[in-house]
């Protein structure tokens, strides 16, 4: 793992781009990178205290349209610009732009105190909590998502409708089908890399046109920085090669849906030990890994916005699509929402299974991580047996809310999740969430017109 530049390193290599500009990206509340071009000699002051973003972009929803109902941003507050702060150490080069320079940046307040609706600077607060018990997390994100043969103009003439995949079939883990497009498979892998993203694994999977992609682990916050990034390289890569990414959590109800599995280890200050290894226990399990295991059974109904954070991500959550409908844990069991991995003192770890493709990889994390530690923190004891069957047929420890509203609801309400995340940030979010869910109520269906127009 390189050792992350100094804001003079990285001034040094602007100083020799052939580029004057740099492109500056944050992540919003829905993990959609926003950002501009910023010229370098104004990114040199920048680097040095801070600069101006419009805090509109914690003010409206993905597609631009602004909430009525938050308080952090919006008409009454006149939209006005939020301290950015930019991150020295994620300076990277665009190898398909030219090698453009890009940074990412996050938001405080002009205390210096986080910024309520910044997903980055929330996960930086519970790193800190981490790191002041000892503690070094090691995080990675997969992602699952369909490709199709379409490029934006032809997506909004076709409305969304009837567009042609990448590939025919259902051909997951097959090396044929990697081969029929190989210029843009072997370009996502190597561009990935040169990204600062580096890729543990490419491969189909099962659909058509659907690929899936392990990013290598790393320490939380790079993690979550690379998986925010390869959403949208995905999808600017895929544009050269006349192909457009989504990573819509269930795209039909015929085929299974995409997931962002979160895989997790708790390692010393030094990063020398696997915290969660214990070679005595019968699945390899240390103490501590069991009490960080509880306490993300014990918060996961409390907290599964951050998981699933739209109407479509519990379109996912059904039963026998590869997706968990119940509080299970299991060892290396695929149906239960939490997967165990014992794979020695290296790699063994925690696959938070609940996480789909549309989810901000900030709060993904941030969830998984918070509520690892409330287990620990409050030595919570591993109840529950591991489901050794079907995860899907396991409800004694409960099932999953099956709607967004019905899981913001619970998460609006809950004491766990304002402790875990603070009340301002649980507030902010979850009215965001019963925007999107009435965005969704307003408007009337294709469905709708099928079933009712003519019959009733």
């Amino acid at each position: 793992m390189k050792k992350p530049l100094s804001k003079q390193e990285v001034k040094n290599l602007l100083q020799k781009s052939e580029h004057n500009k740099v492109r500056v990206v944050v992540a919003d509340i829905d993990g959609v990178m926003r950002g501009k071009f910023m010229h370098k000699q104004k990114l040199f002051s920048a680097l040095e205290s801070n600069f101006g973003f419009c805090n509109v972009v914690f003010g409206w929803d993905m597609v631009d349209d602004a909430y009525d109902n938050v308080e952090v941003s919006g008409w009454h507050t006149g939209y006005p610009d939020q301290e950015a702060y930019l991150d020295a150490s994620t300076f990277r080069l665009i190898p398909w732009e030219k090698d453009l320079p890009f940074l990412i940046a996050d938001f405080h307040n002009k205390d210096k105190n986080p910024f309520p609706a910044c997903p980055r600077t929330l996960l930086k607060s519970i790193i800190s909590e981490a790191e002041k018990a000892g503690f070094t997390p090691l995080f990675s994100q997969e992602f699952e998502w369909f490709n199709f043969k379409e490029n934006p103009e032809e997506l909004y003439h076709k409305g969304f409708d009837n567009l042609k995949p990448l590939t025919s079939g259902m051909f997951g883990y097959s090396i044929l089908k990697s081969s029929e497009y190989s210029n843009f498979f072997h370009d996502l892998f190597d561009s990935m890399e040169k990204f600062g993203i580096p890729l543990e694994g490419l491969h189909t999977e099962t659909g058509p046109g659907v690929y899936e992609a392990a990013i290598q682990y790393c320490e939380i916050l790079e993690a979550a920085d690379r998986a925010f990034l390869f959403k949208t390289a995905c999808k600017e890569i895929g544009f050269r090669h006349g192909i457009i990414s989504s990573f819509m959590a269930k795209q039909t109800q015929d085929l299974p849906g995409c997931s962002g599995h979160v895989h997790q280890s708790l390692w010393d200050l030094k990063k020398k030990n696997n915290l969660f290894f214990d070679p005595s226990d019968k699945n390899q399990m240390s103490e501590l890994f069991k009490s960080y295991l509880a306490g993300q059974i014990h918060c996961l109904p409390h907290i599964l916005p951050l998981y699933a954070p739209t109407i479509n991500s519990y379109k996912r959550l059904v039963e026998g699509a590869w997706a968990p409908t119940t509080i299970t844990w299991g060892i290396d069991n695929r149906t239960t929402a939490f997967r165990i991995l014992p794979t020695g003192k290296k790699s063994t770890r925690l696959e938070t299974r609940v996480v789909g493709s549309d989810v901000n990889p900030y709060l993904a994390m941030a969830a998984c991580l918070a509520s690892g530690l409330y287990g620990i923190k409050n030595n919570l004891k591993l109840e529950i047996q591991p489901t050794k069957a079907n995860g899907y047929k396991d409800s004694g420890n409960g099932v999953l809310p099956t709607s967004l509203i019905e899981a913001s609801n619970a998460m609006k309400t809950s004491p766990i999740a304002k402790e875990l995340f603070g009340r301002d940030f649980v507030n902010h979010f979850t009215k965001t969430r019963e925007w999107e869910w009435r965005q969704f109520a307003s408007h009337v269906t294709d469905w709708e017109m099928k079933r009712y127009f003519e019959i009733i």
